[in-house]
């Protein structure tokens, strides 16, 4: 993990690269009774992939480091839900996870991101969201947040947190795992 000294504003959403613990940002005192009943979704796309010549590879050996640090990060969560598309990628990048916090994987439908956000913004908890390149920041958007530019095809260490509240959703962008590097 890394650490970026200054956060940088893309759009409404604030970009930080972090190695702190992901819940230290629902400590801040301006928003501790809207945070206590916010539905919060943790989205992130699967690590990076083996390319063995087949259209659904499991996750390469840097995919598992990835997939290992996204579990030591949502370790302090208190994630209730843990949601995943049927692919293997996706399924390995949320299998040390899972087997952390005794959760079990569900899966979605990533052509139904519209009846999968009004799932998510239905349920609360904190639900930590396992998708692709091409369906992540769509599903930021449908839950209301700013998911800033496309995901890169290379690019792997996003984790968005999108906090859903009576007033809206709000969208925090952070880097995780080895840096992408354009």
């Amino acid at each position: 993990m890394y650490l970026a000294h200054r956060p940088r504003r893309v759009g409404s959403t604030i970009l930080l690269a972090v190695g702190l613990v992901v819940t230290s940002w629902s400590l801040a005192p301006t928003r501790l009774t809207a945070q206590a009943d916010a539905t919060v979704v943790f989205l992130v796309r699967h690590a990076e992939r083996a390319e063995d010549g087949t259209s659904d590879p499991v996750i390469s050996l840097p995919g598992w480091d990835r997939a290992r640090a996204l579990a030591d990060m949502m370790s302090d969560t208190e994630l209730t839900h843990i949601h995943t598309t049927d692919y293997r990628r996706t399924r390995g990048t949320g299998r040390p996870t899972a087997d952390a916090t005794g959760i079990e994987m569900e899966v979605y439908d990533p052509r139904s991101l519209s009846t999968f956000a009004d799932r998510l913004r239905a349920t609360p908890g904190r639900h930590l969201v396992l998708g692709h390149s091409n369906t992540t920041g769509e599903l930021v958007a449908a839950l209301g947040g700013d998911a800033g530019e496309p995901i890169d095809e290379f690019e792997y260490d996003r984790l968005y947190v999108v906090t859903l509240t009576d007033d809206g959703a709000s969208t925090i962008l952070l880097r995780f795992g080895a840096p992408f590097a354009r």
